[in-house]
């Protein structure tokens, strides 16, 4: 078994991450393709149940393994390990078993009377199977993890994001025949066999770790039957269901908001069929492109909590300071090109991506609280570091709450339709971002420099100048050319002045160079 040191790991699952993110996108843009807008819809529709579910399955087990098994590694007791991974397994098995029972018997009535597009209940039906094989291969996730050997994962990872690509799109196609929904079907079959390729992985690396592990362990074998079962449940439960409780504020968040998006359409009388399609573009092709650069942020706040937990343990104030600043200008420098790009490039992008240059201003709409939504990784990082994981929580239901309300208002009303839905959004990711900075202000009275604002916002406009001209000039005769080479320009320019202006320093990059020594 390989053990990685925290940089190592964390750079193993950001690389893994970006290589998901890039490949996840290509079904992104050929799915739409072949079935439409209102195919993606009927896919998408389906996706807030399932993460309902799987956090009801897994939600803080994973985390809850890991640290188990951390602790268990550190001090050579693998009789330990083994019971861990075993009650974990039988619990998430048991609650799998359940919830798939439960998907099946009460699947005719949700379609029915929850979603308006009855069309729903074949990928409904079809991602079932899901349920199981995700929650088995969050706890082998779970136990790699806590062993410090994130390359089983990362490997996993790559695995179903292929498999996922090439089943989802070939049954896709094969099934458009049948119908709309018997396409959203297979492609929702090919998640199937995509998660179905990652846990043999995870199972194939498990069987090699257990032999090592069988071998250091074999003079404690007498000891391993001395632990009793009973504990280790007990314990698993309470240290996952914190985190489950606070996962599933979200995941209830996003149910509601799918439901509640739905029936306002309904309501404004927007036909069945225009509904789903407005929601598949906005769920399934406007806001995963919003959400790209988040592989960067996810892993700055991953990296960020223990270094923030140890700095307030020994109450160094100006490393907090110090470590929350870096997060915060890393995560804007890098978002801002993004948001940059999308808006004023958001039609040619819809329609060289997805052959749908109609929902372009939903693109430009949403795309400058791209920035919020990037600096709100390392917020909220903050406050669970600074054992202030009640007040993220809090934050989070409120601006929950207000989308809520906003959906109801704005998306059932025929002037706004889908676009309250999407003001709806804009407005609680500024509020939940705006919340979590007030609370660090007042836990720790951190401040961003605002002089830092001002120079990536001058940036941000002189790069949109410098791509726009490039653009206009149609030097190569081809769209998508003539896109990407002004997508390059303004970026160079921008980290030229973000160098010239001292946002990026020669200590930035190599820190930077340090990470993947």
């Amino acid at each position: 078994m390989t053990k990685q040191t925290f940089i190592k790991g964390a750079m193993i699952l950001l690389a893994a991450g970006i290589v998901n993110r890039l490949l996840g996108f290509v079904p992104r843009i050929a799915l739409p393709r072949i079935i439409g807008a209102e195919g993606v819809g009927l896919y998408q529709l389906s996706y807030p149940f399932l993460a309902v579910m799987l956090t009801l399955i897994t939600g803080g087990i994973p985390l809850a393994i890991a640290k188990w098994i951390a602790e268990a590694e550190s001090k050579g007791d693998h009789a330990r390990v083994k019971h861990i991974f075993r009650a974990a397994m039988g619990l998430t098995i048991t609650l799998g078993v359940i919830m798939t029972g439960a998907l099946f018997l009460f699947a005719p009535w949700i379609t029915t009377h929850l979603l308006p597009d009855e069309r729903v209940i074949k990928p409904f039906l079809m991602m079932a199977p899901m349920l199981l094989i995700i929650g088995v291969s969050s706890v082998y996730r779970g136990y790699f993890q806590g062993k410090q050997n994130m390359v089983p994962t990362a490997i996993s990872q790559v695995t179903e994001t292929v498999l996922r690509i090439v089943t989802s799109l070939t049954f896709a196609s094969m099934l458009l025949p049948m119908g709309l929904e018997w396409a959203a079907a297979g492609a929702m079959l090919g998640g199937v066999v995509g998660e179905i390729g990652g846990l043999i992985i995870l199972l194939i690396q498990y069987r090699r770790d257990r032999k090592l592990s069988n071998e250091m362990a074999s003079a404690l074998q007498e000891n391993s039957k001395q632990e009793p079962r009973t504990p280790v449940l007990r314990r698993l439960l309470s240290l996952s269901i914190p985190v489950t409780a606070s996962r599933l504020v979200g995941s209830l968040s996003y149910l509601l908001e799918s439901i509640f998006t739905a029936r306002s359409l309904a309501s404004a009388g927007i036909a069945t069929g225009k509904a789903t399609a407005q929601y598949g573009a906005l769920q399934g092709m406007v806001i995963p492109l919003l959400l790209l650069p988040t592989a960067l942020t996810y892993s700055l706040a991953v990296s960020l909590v223990p270094s923030l937990s140890e700095a307030a343990a020994k109450g160094d104030h100006a490393l907090i300071h110090k470590r929350l600043h870096q997060s915060m200008r890393l995560s804007l420098v890098t978002g801002a090109p993004f948001v940059v790009v999308m808006w004023l490039f958001a039609e040619p992008i819809c329609r060289l991506l997805y052959n749908h240059a109609e929902i372009a201003p939903m693109l430009q709409l949403i795309a400058p609280i791209g920035l919020f939504i990037y600096l709100q990784a390392p917020l909220q990082a903050a406050l669970q570091a600074l054992d202030k994981p009640g007040t993220a929580l809090t934050n989070t239901l409120i601006g929950a709450a207000v989308k809520l309300v906003l959906i109801v208002e704005l998306a059932s009303k025929p002037e706004f339709g889908i676009y309250g839905a999407l003001i709806a959004i804009n407005v609680n990711v500024v509020l939940v971002t705006a919340l979590h900075w007030f609370s660090v202000l007042r836990s720790i009275g951190f401040r961003m420099k605002m002089l830092d604002f001002v120079k990536v916002g001058a940036a941000m406009v002189i790069m949109a100048g410098a791509a726009e001209w490039t653009m206009n000039q149609d030097v190569l005769g081809r769209e998508w050319i003539n896109l990407l080479l002004a997508c390059l320009s303004g970026v160079i320019l921008y980290l030229v002045l973000m160098v010239w202006m001292r946002i990026i320093n020669r200590y930035d990059l190599s820190r930077v160079s340090k990470w993947f020594r």
